[in-house]
């Protein structure tokens, strides 16, 4: 069946329909990763967003049990160059195509990719359809035209967890450490690789809905705070940045994406939206302190002014190297630090795993 891709400043391409049939409408971004489509689906951070994959060729290895980074697809659409029908993997349990359908997420495929993402960055990420209608383009525009926004709408409310629960979950038990640490999560989309990467590190973890005030946190007595990732613009999500400045001090924190974001805004600086984004798991950032660089896997549309935090309070630990945007920070006097990108990959390199082997010692320091 046939299916359009249309932009909002009138760009429109035509292919073939994937997954579930409909119409789906969402921020149209690009992902440079080779793998990890699984991954990519399910992450919350991408909810509301239609993702365009960059590899040409995509579902040859289907849909598994392990890999997934939350219970259900969070992306709004997919969008690919050519899909394989031919499902190769020993693990796999069903296509790509019949796990869109499960959750009616529509996608697209048969479209020539390389030129879509040339064109996201020439003129920016941007607001799309995919449909498989057959009204009228310019009836369709009105409807794209007239949708939500993506700016100024906090949605990491839309993705957050209900109710508080603990982690591991009964099926990520096995072969791992007894816990040394209490760790709270706020949830503002939470991927499962962060909490098994916290896990891993010896943390016993409960997860919080990203509304929670911060006396109800610090009543279960942890001994750190970790910041999740999630999606969407931060400045909206004023009542996180509230719960974190009265967290401050009180015990160690640590931010990954999102969470990195309102860190600095609870710090006082500003933020802002990148003109297509970072998404892909190969971002080369510095390491300022040592020098070092590391190949990162990187989700985020918005950023942290670097010029906008505090220069006495904080210390700027991480650069990208691609456009010199704000990538990590830490405070110098307060045990509290955050990355931009994601140290738990899934899918990506592992160069920056140590970030939570630091959150220990923070943990360990701070309780001495």
């Amino acid at each position: 069946m046939k299916a359009r891709l249309i932009l909002a400043d009138g760009s429109f391409y035509e292919g073939l329909s994937l997954g579930a049939m409909g119409t789906s409408m969402g921020e149209v971004v690009f992902n440079t990763a080779m793998m990890g489509y699984q991954e990519i689906l399910t992450d919350p951070s991408y909810h509301f967003q239609l993702v365009t994959l960059t590899y040409p060729q995509i579902g040859n290895y289907g849909v598994n049990p392990r890999d997934f980074e939350s219970r259900r697809i969070y992306a709004g659409g997919l969008i690919i160059r050519e899909y394989s029908p031919v499902v190769s993997h020993w693990q796999a349990t069903r296509s790509l195509d019949e796990y869109l359908k499960h959750y009616s997420v529509v996608g697209i495929s048969d479209i020539d990719t390389r030129q879509l993402t040339r064109h996201l960055r020439d003129y920016g990420a941007q607001m799309g359809m995919i449909t498989t209608s057959d009204e009228p383009t310019d009836t369709l525009m009105e409807r794209l035209k007239s949708s939500k926004q993506l700016v100024g709408r906090d949605i990491a409310k839309e993705v957050t967890t209900n109710e508080p629960y603990d982690w591991p979950l009964d099926q990520e038990i096995d072969s791992n450490p007894a816990p040394d640490f209490k760790v709270a999560v706020y949830d503002f989309g939470v991927k499962f690789s962060i909490l098994r990467a916290l896990f891993q590190h010896g943390c016993e973890l409960k997860v919080f809905p990203a509304h929670t005030p911060a006396d109800k946190v610090l009543a279960w007595h942890p001994d750190g705070i970790f910041l999740s990732n999630g999606p969407g613009d931060p400045e909206p999500v004023t009542y996180a940045v509230d719960t974190v400045k009265a967290l401050l001090g009180k015990k160690p924190l640590f931010g990954i994406c999102l969470g990195h974001q309102i860190l600095g805004l609870a710090l006082g600086a500003k933020t802002s939206k990148l003109k297509f984004g970072h998404h892909g798991a190969n971002h080369p950032v510095r390491h300022l302190p040592t020098g070092a660089v590391e190949i990162t896997s990187q989700n985020h549309g918005f950023i942290v002014d670097a010029d906008s935090l505090p220069p006495n309070e904080v210390e700027i630990t991480h650069i990208n190297l691609n456009d010199a945007t704000l990538e990590g920070f830490r405070h110098k006097t307060l045990p509290a630090f955050s990355v931009q990108y994601h140290p738990e990959s899934a899918p990506g390199p592992r160069d920056s795993r140590y970030l939570f082997e630091n959150f220990v010692k923070e943990m360990q320091q701070f309780n001495a």
